[in-house]
């Protein structure tokens, strides 16, 4: 399963923690296939809304590209349409109205057949000291990579 990260919402992971992951397709317009091929698309603060039992990318920003069609520009925030089987939405919808979750995206690639798909992630808002949390974990990390880095220079 090869497929190439176009862009990620790394928000998404420090402000939520990820329960369900699941991949979708996008409905989408012929320049908006280049813009995000080319790299020109925001997941930052983009949400995912079920209305009347079909699932819709909310708030990400794709941009347009000059060297397109000039007299067609296509809305940059406009809602988009993810296909989803019917059992998937039920399924999501089901969740979210027992908890308090939300469905966001964490990223945008192209899959191994060259179909542009956005992986969804059920998730649960987490609190300022989950946040510190994985903040400290983070530097802790990064010391421990910074560490084993010199122990082979030592050798």
């Amino acid at each position: 399963m090869q497929h190439k990260i176009i862009a990620k919402n790394k928000k998404a992971y420090f402000d939520y923690e990820i329960l369900e992951t699941l991949e979708a397709g996008i409905v989408l317009v012929g320049s908006e296939v280049k813009s995000i091929r080319a790299g020109r698309v925001n997941l930052k603060d983009s949400f995912v809304k079920i209305i009347k039992g079909e699932a819709f990318l909310l708030n990400a920003h794709i941009s347009f590209l000059e060297h397109t069609y000039a007299y067609f520009k296509p809305n940059e925030r406009a809602p988009r349409k993810l296909l989803l089987h019917k059992k998937e939405i039920d399924k999501l919808f089901g969740k979210l109205s027992q908890q308090s979750l939300s469905i966001v995206p964490l990223n945008i690639y192209c899959n191994a057949r060259n179909k542009i798909k956005l992986s969804i992630a059920l998730v649960q808002g987490k609190k300022l000291y989950d946040k510190r949390q994985s903040i400290k974990k983070k530097m802790l990390e990064r010391e421990a990579r910074a560490n084993m880095k010199d122990y082979g220079k030592k050798l």
